[in-house]
């Protein structure tokens, strides 16, 4: 996984969550790209170009290095592409050899997946990947010739949409003249097998905005197959550098994902050991772990999901202004309040009497209770910057109200009030960062 893969992964688990905490029953699946061309490639790399001792002490890295040596080779070699052709058909059609290693290839990855995965606290319901629909995708193609949905053309078969003036000039490719099938045949079949599994009333993919034709292209398919659930894709923008190209290593190469969220948590130590050098090494080791991943998923978060933003740490780790380490620190602030007043299992008493008097009581209070229409307005748009923005300002809001009225030394009567505030922001804030997946 790299830097590219983080968006779907934090985007869509927010939405998850908030969806949840909404009532809905929700079920995640990780459509993993299991199958295909790359697999013959690998496949010949394993048998022609593996360092076994590189493999066993890190396989993924090794076979990273092996697909990159044969996609090479493929390009330069018509005798290798081939071969990796002949390899793919061999496993397509059940070869025992490659199918075991075809096993052991997704195995690998799957492992390397969840670690990251566990790191960022996302689970899945399901992974159902593209190979489990491969033994579909005949029927696939069958059923829609046989209603007339689609057709033969120069020996393919495809879609075509003839009363749909915005498509008309991109016919949906289903099966290619040599019989392999594609993406579009897949997710035809995903879609089938969710309709009839899962009888969903919305079916949200969340992947880049580059795939937005073929969304379209697949959701008029379903919608004339009969598939008439609400379909979305909530597309998103690409991470950029601070220099506003597409971010990368200095070699070019995407940045991987692990280490992104490695050097998360160091520059976020780093902080942690200047501010609280008495701390011990494992406290500051899960304060930054709990910042640093923290930072980056809101930084993503925070953005309109359509656009490119650029990827600044200094912005990210910033502990003031729309970053979550400022929430968090809103956060941890609230509750030295009661550590401080030895009142950290204060509760409201039943029957207290609430006073707001003050301008900046009145304005926390507001905001508090705008916190139901935000997440509904989250739910139409699938747009989880909206709460990131409400939180945003809830915790300004606080801080105005904190800097203006004494709480502690406030007066007998006003007192349980201003512990009320305090007590109830600190919950919106916890609940509001846990629906975007960042922990306090």
């Amino acid at each position: 996984m790299h830097v590219g893969h983080i968006r779907s992964t934090i985007i869509g688990d927010a939405l998850t969550r908030i969806f949840r905490f909404l009532g809905h029953t929700v079920i995640t699946d990780n459509h993993v790209g299991d199958w295909g061309t790359q697999f013959g490639m690998m496949i010949v790399g394993y048998r022609t170009v593996l360092d076994r001792a590189a493999y066993e002490r890190d396989p993924l890295a090794e076979l990273e290095r092996v697909y990159k040596v044969i996609q090479a080779q493929s390009k330069a070699d018509s005798e290798v592409a081939n071969r990796a052709r002949e390899e793919l058909a061999k496993l397509q059609k059940g070869d025992p050899a490659n199918t075991a290693l075809w096993q052991e290839f997704t195995a690998v990855s799957r492992r390397a997946f969840e670690r990251i995965y566990a790191r960022l606290h996302v689970r899945f319901d399901h992974w159902l990947g593209e190979s489990f629909y491969n033994s579909f995708l005949p029927n696939v193609v069958q059923d829609l010739q046989d209603k007339g949905l689609a057709r033969p053309s120069e020996g393919a078969i495809c879609v075509f949409y003839e009363n749909e003036p915005e498509l008309a000039e991109n016919p949906f490719l289903i099966q290619k003249q040599d019989g392999a099938f594609l993406y579009a045949t897949t997710d035809l079949a995903t879609i089938k097998y969710r309709a009839e599994t899962f009888h969903p009333d919305r079916i949200i993919y969340v992947v880049d905005n580059r795939q937005q034709l073929h969304f379209r292209q697949l959701f008029a398919a379903a919608r004339r197959w009969g598939y008439t659930m609400a379909l979305e894709h909530v597309g998103f923008g690409t991470i950029l550098g601070e220099d506003g190209r597409p971010i990368k290593t200095r070699e070019g190469e995407p940045i991987k994902l692990e280490a992104l969220l490695e050097e998360a948590e160091e520059r976020a130590r780093a902080v942690v050991r200047e501010k609280n050098p008495s701390l011990s090494d494992v406290e500051q080791k899960h304060i930054a772990r709990v910042v640093g991943i923290g930072a980056v998923k809101y930084g993503d978060l925070l953005q309109n999901r359509t656009a490119d933003y650029r990827f600044s740490w200094d912005k990210m780790l910033a502990f003031d202004g729309n970053t979550a380490p400022y929430l968090q620190y809103v956060y941890a602030r609230i509750r030295s309040i009661f550590r401080r007043g030895d009142l950290e299992h204060w509760q409201p008493e039943p029957r207290m009497v609430v006073r707001l008097e003050a301008p900046e009581e009145l304005d926390l209070v507001k905001q508090m209770i705008r916190f139901a229409d935000t997440l509904l307005e989250v739910e139409r748009g699938s747009r989880p910057n909206i709460l990131v923005n409400f939180l945003y300002e809830l915790a300004t809001k606080f801080n105005l109200f904190y800097q203006a009225q004494p709480v502690l030394k406030a007066a007998d009567d006003i007192r349980p009030t201003r512990l009320l505030l305090c007590d109830v922001t600190a919950r919106y804030i916890k609940t509001g960062l846990e629906l975007l997946g960042i922990e306090t």
